[in-house]
């Protein structure tokens, strides 16, 4: 009898929703041309990453799109 390799548990996905790092999303979801979204101004590889990133990386993705938003 042979051994199957041993099943891994599934990376775990964090909810969008976090009572620590509510979502910047205000619904007004257009990319400019550098992909930055005019309602939150996140980048599309960071709204794409939010689902499946922590507490700490969401604050980092929420200081960006601070000062993309203060950026002139």
């Amino acid at each position: 009898m042979s051994q199957s390799a041993p099943v891994r548990a599934p990376k775990p996905l964090f909810s969008n929703i976090s009572p620590a790092v509510p979502s910047p999303c205000i619904s007004l979801c257009r990319l400019d041309e550098q992909k930055i979204c005019l309602g939150c101004f996140r980048h599309v590889e960071d709204i794409r990453e939010w689902r499946s990133a922590d507490d700490q990386r969401r604050r980092v993705i929420v200081a960006q799109a601070e000062q993309r938003k203060v950026a002139p």
